[in-house]
């Protein structure tokens, strides 16, 4: 089976080209932003995605395309219009490469989105569900429900198969951003006060994210539907520092301040939005996921975090 793979320059991209690779029955074609060496793949550059974007070479003969490739979400943005932004390679770039992958007679496109589709924040147990009303706040999290809608009617237009993943936080070997920053903060001891945070957050380890997209590869069950992603396993912020501190092989030293203060503080600095992150509920349900793919999370969460202070030498 061939199968085309955008963003394997990226954090998830490279460990699944990895994976991907490693199967015998698995021809890849990996594109990449920069010049990697990687022999068992066909490697195809590529500058940017937007709407004109010619995938033509990389297509001919593919089965199955893996869109991994994005703008992520930016904690800083300095373009004047970040949602044109959003949509011009989210929407536009995306939709560009599926009607392309039409014509080159591909039979399953396999989208990456993400749960900022169904919102920012669960409250009082509720949980996020597939099924759910959308429910995107920022423009990160509009640009790909836009370009959800946009294959789902590609895909009732033409056969095209899609599947739709939307994972919450991805955590792993070469994370980056706000999870690698706690990461460093706990490494160094530094005291934090978290110690009494008794929310319930839904994260996903790199390693079942690629094993669930592995997954709708082929099987049967996954076309046309729309799939969350998770290890399973719900935790506050509180119990995570605590992982993460053990995964480490250091002391938590966690203070315990009620929410309600670290909120109030939080927004009168301006860090509401941080704080909302550190303290608020963000829970999924992967039932559907677990139900119609027999699929079950092949890490735990305590062995993920483990693997995020192991180095892997199998990235791009």
């Amino acid at each position: 089976m061939n199968v085309f793979l955008t963003g394997a320059n990226g954090f998830l991209g490279s460990r699944l080209a990895v994976i991907l690779n490693a199967k015998p029955y698995l021809c890849l074609t990996a594109a990449v932003r920069r010049s990697v060496q990687f022999s068992a793949a066909r490697v195809f550059k590529v500058q940017g995605i937007d709407a004109n974007t010619n995938w033509s070479d990389a297509l001919a003969g593919q089965q199955v395309v893996i869109h991994t490739a994005a703008r992520a979400h930016i904690m800083k943005d300095e373009v004047s219009d970040s949602l044109l932004e959003y949509r011009r390679v989210n929407v536009d770039g995306t939709l560009n490469l599926a009607r392309q992958a039409v014509g080159a007679g591909v039979k399953r496109f396999i989208f990456i989105s993400s749960i900022k589709v169904n919102g920012q924040q669960t409250f009082c147990g509720g949980v996020y569900k597939a099924e759910d009303l959308p429910a995107p706040e920022d423009a990160y999290g509009i640009s790909k429900y836009e370009a959800e809608q946009g294959l789902l009617q590609i895909s009732a237009d033409t056969g095209l198969e899609v599947v739709i993943i939307r994972p919450p936080l991805v955590y792993g070997p070469g994370v980056k951003g706000n999870f690698a920053g706690m990461m460093q903060v706990v490494e160094k001891g530094f005291p934090l006060p978290l110690g009494a945070i008794n929310n319930k957050r839904s994260l996903v380890a790199l390693e079942n994210l690629v094993d669930l997209i592995c997954t709708c590869i082929e099987h049967p069950a996954a076309a046309n539907q729309i799939f969350l992603a998770s290890d399973g396993e719900d935790i506050s912020t509180t119990e995570l520092l605590r992982g993460v501190a053990s995964a480490a092989g250091m002391p938590s030293r966690l203070i315990p301040f009620p929410a309600s203060v670290l909120m109030f503080v939080a927004s009168l600095l301006g860090k509401r939005a941080v704080a909302q992150r550190l303290l608020g509920s963000l829970q999924v349900d992967i039932s559907k996921t677990r139900d119609l793919l027999d699929w079950t999370p092949p890490l735990s969460l305590e062995e993920g975090l483990r693997r995020c202070f192991v180095e892997n030498a199998d990235r791009f």
